[in-house]
């Protein structure tokens, strides 16, 4: 699982880095809010307008009622609130447009630095928390800016407007009312200071849920076959209890602040009532200004319970955003400004120079000791050892995957540090023990990412492969779609990234037991064909199964990241050494 490394994130933090960020969000969502608060600044003149008809009426009810005042008073609270509603949907549609925007930068951003990471980063967080952040952090922010922070300005501005109107009408009954309120504002800043641990680790708790997830279910063959189903339903039960606490304080928390909002609310309405029925009776105000405050009551708390809920998904989006930002942060592999690109015609020369190497995240254990080594070009190098030697390392060193701590890795008599990794990454076709296909069609899983490919060349690789009688019998040959409705074997999947390979064209070979997942019939036949794509090639293969590197040029046994011997099959058998004891015990097994 995941190792979490994340830092806390205030609201205000987020905001500053979503703003540098992207400098050119400043303008229009400042120009979004500012029409949030105009519009809630205008509601606010409603209250006073219609303390102007209730005073008409109530002087009027031993005389005429004045209907061209209450009708032009009418006029303009009409106006006022079509203004307002205008202004409202310029700020919907101005901060829906930037947000949307936003993410869809973020996830951009977000899959550029996946490909930029070092591969170390991929040892200590999963791949479910790293989707998390791309999916679910990205929306959660996204929402919560274009939802809640308008929602909450224009409650701010709604807040502040109420309170002049307030005190400008008549102070000892606003003086009532802001006593009651302040004791929202201090329970809402306690409730705030408490949930905010819980938002964070309600983000967490999902992303380390989801990894699990994602690797569950991609291994969900494996749990099966080991009967392991009772102890993946406790460690999740487990997980969604740390999940389901967190969500549960955290909305418990924010929950309370808005039905609190209301009963206090409700204790304004009662202030309001009291003080300015004796007031009224005093003959110091009218009833137009008790219908005003009440409406002023009305609007100066009911932001307290927006700016409540909108505290609970800026919380959120605190969360989310911290996780976005900490791995858009991450440490990425180091500029290649003025290195050179590989050349363009590559004879395959390899020298290893006293290679050692050792994993960033474990500097104190060294995985190659002190590899030396020197590859002709076209030669068929096969890395052979037991588990732990050092092999996929070796060959992850070659294509710069990973960077040497001492020592040169040379092709063609070229520093491999000194050249661009994309160009050192360009020289090598790989087929891998672990296979991968997409969901697209066939035609477009062989020749990915190359253009300029025939159906004559897409047929002669897979007849090569003794893949071509399979793609035949699909619905549509190499337009058919791998997706779920085809049934394809994993013998067949491998061979498809061989014929891949093939038409990929690349000067070096790296294969990592490429025959591993088909029968004896068939591994004859992808011999063959491999012997094919080697020929005239520099090609690196890791074997597990020697009886398949019989013909290579050489042979490299590595042993707790040293070389201990190196020849051709025939010597090595004849030295009767650690080889030949790897070799006669698979047989040993197999008998």
């Amino acid at each position: 699982m995941s190792k979490n490394t994340d830092r806390k994130h205030s609201i205000a933090d987020v905001l500053r880095r979503l703003f540098s960020y992207n400098g050119k969000l400043k303008l229009p969502m400042a120009v979004a809010l500012l029409f949030a608060a105009a519009g809630a600044v205008l509601t606010i003149v409603g209250p006073s307008l219609l303390s102007d008809i209730t005073d008409i009426i109530s002087n009027s009810l031993f005389a005429e009622i004045d209907l061209a005042a209450i009708g032009d008073i009418g006029m303009k609270l009409l106006a006022l609130y079509l203004v307002s509603a205008v202004l409202t949907y310029v700020e919907h549609y101005i901060m829906s447009t930037v947000t949307l925007e936003l993410s869809r930068d973020l996830r951009r951003d977000l899959s550029r630095k996946i490909n930029v990471v070092p591969m170390s980063y991929f040892n200590t967080v999963s791949h479910g928390d790293i989707l998390s952040r791309v999916t679910n952090d990205v929306s959660t922010l996204q929402q919560a800016l274009a939802n809640s922070l308008p929602s909450m300005i224009s409650a701010a501005a709604q807040f502040v407007g109420c309170l002049i109107m307030m005190f400008a009408t008549e102070w000892r009954m606003a003086s009532a009312a802001v006593a009651v309120t302040l004791v929202g504002f201090i329970i809402m800043g306690i409730a705030m200071l408490r949930s905010q641990k819980y938002f964070t680790a309600r983000q967490d708790n999902l992303s380390t849920l989801n990894g699990y997830v994602e690797e569950m279910y991609s291994g969900h063959d494996v749990v099966r076959i080991s009967r392991a189903n009772d102890q993946i339903k406790e460690t999740f039960s487990g997980m969604n209890d740390d999940l389901y606490d967190a969500d549960w304080h955290s909305q418990f928390l924010s929950g309370i602040m808005q039905p609190l909002m209301t009963v206090i609310g409700n204790l304004g309405y009662v202030a309001v009532c009291v003080i300015g029925a004796a007031l009224v009776m005093d003959g110091e105000i009218g009833f137009g200004v008790i219908v005003a405050f009440i409406m002023y009551v009305r609007l100066f708390t009911s932001p307290l319970s927006t700016l409540a809920q909108g505290m609970t998904q800026m919380q959120t989006a605190a969360a989310a955003g911290g996780h976005i930002f900490d791995f858009l942060g991450a440490e990425e592999l180091p500029e290649e400004t003025g290195k050179r690109s590989a050349p363009q015609e590559v004879r395959g020369e390899v020298d290893f120079e006293h290679v050692r190497f050792s994993y960033p995240n474990n500097p104190g254990k060294t995985i190659i000791k002190d590899f030396s080594a020197h590859v002709e070009p076209g030669q068929k190098v096969a890395i052979v050892g037991p588990t732990g030697a050092g092999k996929t390392t070796l060959v992850n060193l070659l294509m710069r995957f990973y960077e040497i701590n001492s020592g040169t890795i040379k092709i063609d008599g070229i520093p491999t540090n000194e050249m661009t990794r994309e160009s050192v990454h360009n020289l090598f076709g790989m087929v891998l023990q672990d296979t991968w296909l997409f969901d697209g069609t066939v035609r477009e899983n062989l020749v990915y990412n190359k253009t300029g490919v025939t159906d004559g060349q897409l047929e002669k690789a897979c007849r090569a492969c003794g893949i071509y009688h399979f793609i035949e019998t699909l619905p549509k040959g190499f337009d058919t779609v791998l997706d779920d409705s085809i049934a394809i074997s994993a013998g067949q999947k491998q061979l498809l990234t061989i014929a891949r390979a093939m038409i990929q064209d690349n000067p070096m070979l790296i294969l990592d037991e490429a025959t591993s997942s088909v029968d004896t019939r068939t591994e004859l036949i992808t011999q063959r064909a491999m012997d094919s794509l080697t020929a005239n090639r520099t090609s690196f293969v890791i074997a597990h199964r020697l009886s398949t590197i019989k013909n290579a040029d050489l042979i490299l046994v590595l042993k707790d990241g040293d070389i201990i011997e190196q020849g051709t099959h025939e010597e090595l058998l004849a030295k009767g050494g650690f080889y030949a004891g790897l070799y006669m015990s698979q047989f040993e097994k197999t008998a």
